[in-house]
């Protein structure tokens, strides 16, 4: 599995890939960032984020796309801008039909290094041990997109596992309607209020006594 992580942004958007499997050892690809200036018009910014995310595909194929997840924060401004830079990554992915996940910072911090409340210091410094790395990759943003795709290699089974559930129960046949389950009335057998309920068969007709 080939996995592009990105951790988006506007100034700096970060970008890496990760080759592997759950429970193995994973490689590292590629990592970088693909940046904007910050005086340039925000259309001039998202076509460069764009540019950009295109090239990365071109070059390394990924097969699945990861993008942190945008949660609320204080500095709407910065918010927006990220939202708009992982709108635009995930564009560029679906564009060419390749999944795209969603991953929180919790997530993901929970899953390279045990712990949802990890600091940026320890998920480099964890991400420069599983993909075995001389140093932590820089900037932070780089660090961030690589731990993006090792979360998603160790959590995509499990999800994957959960989807096929969740769509075989749907498609586990139609639906029972209300009182199907209620037994119908045997031939002979009289459902009248008040009538006798013995079988039809077994009655006797009884003549005039002599």
């Amino acid at each position: 599995m080939r996995v592009l992580g990105v951790d988006p942004g506007l100034t700096r958007c970060g970008v890496g890939v990760v080759e592997g499997v759950a429970g193995r050892p994973l490689t590292m690809i590629g990592v970088g960032v693909v940046r904007t200036p910050a005086d340039a018009e925000l259309g001039d910014r998202l076509v460069a984020i764009e540019q950009g995310m295109e090239q990365w595909l071109d070059e390394h194929s990924p097969g699945y796309v990861a993008v942190e997840r945008v949660f609320a924060q204080h500095n709407v401004r910065t918010v927006m801008g990220t939202a708009q830079a992982s709108a635009v990554a995930m564009l560029c992915a679906a564009r060419r039909g390749i999944p795209v996940a969603l991953h929180t910072p919790s997530e993901v911090k929970a899953a390279v290094t045990g712990s949802g409340r990890a600091e940026k210091a320890q998920v480099g410094a964890m991400v420069t041990r599983l993909l075995r790395l001389d140093a932590p990759p820089r900037p932070a943003d780089a660090a961030d997109a690589l731990a993006l795709a090792i979360c998603h290699i160790w959590r995509a089974p499990a999800q994957n596992r959960l989807q096929q559930a969740v769509a075989a129960h749907r498609t586990s046949g139609a639906p029972r309607t209300l009182g199907a389950n209620r037994s119908q009335p045997a031939p002979g057998i009289s459902r009248t209020p008040g009538a006798s309920r013995t079988p039809a068969a077994s009655r006797t007709l009884k003549g005039p006594t002599a």
